[in-house]
């Protein structure tokens, strides 16, 4: 079947444990709520995940989405212990108590999509073999750069956050790139959202998308795009930079950068105001985009 997207990636099961909330479990990562978000706005999406086949129930959320699954067999699925210490959901401490392993291209089933998103969530996923060969292949490839900024202690497994060497090498195969300002800050040591763009565009990128808590940036052919979120609370934080980008890539499929990003804005800021991936539609997403309150204006 051909897709419009194929996000590859872990799926990850979440211990969240929010700044004065009971804890919570529920399966996450950058795969699970892209591909949610994008199949529920209409792309034609497929998903490649390494997790141990007992998991694969967490897959039954896209299955059910219509999305098509390739689960390859693995010893662990990835898991994760997301602690929250202060009010400011920006705030995070992440450990990686187990994960899947990293994918190899010769485990890949043959791909037939416009896009190819390698959804990564730490830096045990992707190695640039890997990703030579997918370019080698001919396929459109994105990268979210979380995947290697974020970098697990064999030892502790705690996640630190770091500057990548290969960066420059990472950054010059891909046709899209996403980040948050965080990591943005970390790579280039620019936060200013424009000023850093530039700087990964020049690493020789066309198109670079960054996140914030108030909104997101892009840089496509050298001009420079942003919008504000409009959400009125952020209890649904978590996959908001995943979510984003998954937006921004199913509307890439027709329509230009501008657009693109205001469609982005619009459904993330509806997916923060509910725990778990983007459960509205396209209609929401529209709505949002008009200025009107779809869940209040039926």
């Amino acid at each position: 079947m051909k897709h419009d997207i194929v996000f590859i990636g872990h799926i990850c099961v979440d211990q969240i444990i929010p700044y004065g909330e009971p804890p919570r479990v529920a399966p996450g990562s950058a795969v699970l709520c892209g591909a949610m978000a994008a199949a529920r706005v209409g792309a034609r999406v497929g998903v490649v995940t390494r997790m141990h086949p007992d998991d694969e129930a967490y897959l039954a959320p896209l299955r059910a989405l219509g999305v098509d699954c390739t689960l390859i067999p693995a010893p662990a699925t990835t898991r994760m212990v997301v602690v929250h210490p202060t009010p400011d959901v920006d705030v995070r401490e992440m450990r990686q108590v187990e994960d899947a392993g990293f994918m190899r291209a010769d485990e890949l089933p043959p791909l037939d999509a416009r896009f190819v998103h390698l959804a990564g969530i730490t830096d045990r996923e992707f190695d640039l073999p890997f990703m030579r060969e997918l370019r080698r292949r001919g396929h459109s490839i994105s990268v979210d750069l979380q995947s290697f900024v974020r970098q697990v202690d064999e030892r502790t497994r705690v996640i630190t956050f770091a500057d990548v060497p290969a960066k420059r090498q990472i950054v010059a195969m891909m046709d899209r790139v996403k980040l948050d300002v965080v990591e943005a800050e970390i790579l280039t040591g620019e936060r200013d959202l424009a000023k850093a763009a530039a700087m990964v565009a020049s690493w020789g990128c066309p198109e670079v998308v960054i996140t914030r808590a108030d909104g997101v940036h892009a840089r496509v052919d050298g001009v420079d795009y942003f919008e504000a979120f409009t959400n009125r609370s952020v209890v649904g934080r978590t996959g908001r930079g995943d979510t984003t980008f998954a937006g921004y890539m199913t509307r890439r499929l027709t329509q230009g950068p501008a657009e693109s990003l205001k469609f982005a804005a619009a459904l993330v800021s509806i997916k923060m105001e509910s725990p778990g991936p983007f459960a509205g539609t396209l209609d929401d997403v529209l709505a949002r985009m008009n200025g009107v309150d779809a869940a209040r204006n039926p």
